[in-house]
């Protein structure tokens, strides 16, 4: 349940934020350049959107792709007052919202953001995050629409008072417990901060030991790999760039396109940006199981192009969910997995929401996260890709930068009352 007071500022950040979003053509972006090579900002900061070509043993086949270069590592903070046990949030607008509106971290911001490149307003609370903290995780984004994207995801603690900006306000865990529970309301970046800080369980007896799954993922590293080259986006096979979006030749894949943004509560009222445009409704699930008294979720070993290393990720994971029976890029086994636990209504789930993708590069771009929970006497039999984890492994693996974002969003959903 959502409080009468959060609901009443809900309401009043929905009325006091202006945002007004119109597609353009691509080759119509003020200060955004497009050659064969890339589409770039006039002042060479931001963000590019490039051409890759990868060739991989791991996957069916070898692909060609556009991708988001952002060289720059961005800020995703959240202060905390660890007198009142309380954290600084915002209202914040983005481009890509569906919703226009949803809860973001104190500080959500790209270094071109908060250097100020735009010529804009300084950002607020930037400054407890741009010296040193102690509570500091340097991750990875969404690797198969950003090429080697890492942001810095911080909790600044803090117990003086602070002067309370317009569309801040402070939540207590209860209320970010309840919010989690609504759709697309909690913003990823929201999610990814606290999902870097969860505190460890006293007791954690793995069914698989530390030596045994870096053993394992080794083995797999050496059988497959994936390489990525930078090329023309003019060179790209099987991708036609029009007037408005650079697309795939078939429909099932995200598009390039271009919009213009006016509102009266940012850092500028108005900008051009290209933004990704997905097709479907993505989904990222977990199956969760006790083993020897400890929670283990099932985990998967995979190679992405906008990865320099392999990463560990969720049970199953497209994005395409409602034709996931035609994807021919899930295996059969991910396939069982949707049909058997997540779509069969007698299962139990333990999450079932819909939240959104980051909306300042993602247009209108949604994720079903679903978590079920398999009874003690029923077993799988596991593909050579897959392992079950304890949640302290998952913690630890977290802070090495190995468990990709949706399935690090997806533990910090369900371990949310260990947060710092």
């Amino acid at each position: 349940m959502i409080s009468s007071k959060l609901f009443i500022w809900l309401k009043k950040q929905r009325k006091l934020q202006k945002i007004n979003v119109t597609k353009v053509n691509l080759d119509s972006l003020k200060k955004w350049k497009i050659n064969n090579r890339e589409i770039f900002h006039t002042s060479k900061k931001f963000f590019k959107i490039i051409g890759i070509r990868i060739q991989s043993n791991f996957y069916k086949k070898n692909w060609d792709q556009p991708i988001i270069l952002q060289n720059e590592i961005g800020i995703l903070g959240i202060v905390k007052n660890f007198k009142t046990n309380k954290y600084l949030l915002q209202a914040k607008a983005e481009p890509g919202n569906i919703n226009k509106i949803q809860i973001s971290p104190s500080v959500q911001a790209t270094k071109s953001n908060y250097t100020r490149v735009h010529g804009g307003k300084r950002i607020p609370y930037i400054n407890f995050f741009v010296k040193k903290n102690k509570n500091f995780s340097l991750q990875s984004e969404q690797a198969f629409r950003y090429f080697n994207k890492l942001n810095s995801n911080i909790i600044s603690l803090v117990s003086k008072k602070i002067k309370l900006e317009k569309s801040f306000r402070w939540f207590s865990k209860k209320e970010l417990i309840n919010l989690i529970n609504k759709k697309n309301l909690i913003n990823m970046d929201t999610l990814s901060v606290f999902s870097c800080f969860i505190k460890k369980n006293k007791i954690d007896v793995p069914l698989n030991s530390n030596k045994l799954v870096t053993k394992w993922s080794f083995h797999l590293n050496k059988k497959f790999y994936l390489k990525t080259k930078i090329i023309k986006i003019s060179a790209l096979k099987s991708w036609v760039m029009s007037k408005n979006k650079l697309s795939h030749v078939k429909t099932n894949f995200f598009s390039v396109v271009g919009i213009k943004t006016k509102t009266n509560h940012r850092e500028i009222n108005e900008w051009f940006q290209p933004i990704i445009q997905g097709s479907k409704l993505s989904f990222a699930g977990f199956i969760r199981k006790k083993f020897n008294n400890t929670e283990h979720y099932l985990c998967r070993y995979i190679l992405k192009p906008g990865s320099k290393t392999n990463t560990f990720s969720c049970s199953v994971n497209t994005s395409n969910f409602h034709s996931f029976k035609r994807n021919n890029y899930l295996t059969i086994f991910q396939k069982k997995l949707i049909s058997k636990y997540f779509l069969n209504k007698k299962i139990k789930k333990i999450y079932n929401n819909t939240l959104s993708d980051e909306g300042g590069r993602f247009y209108h771009s949604q994720i079903k996260y679903i978590a079920c929970e398999l009874k003690e006497g029923e077993n799988l039999n596991l593909p050579f890709n897959y392992i079950w984890l304890s949640s302290n492994q998952i913690i630890d693996l977290i802070k090495k930068r190995k468990i990709d974002i949706e399935a690090r969003l997806l533990f910090g959903i369900l371990n949310f009352k260990g947060i710092i």
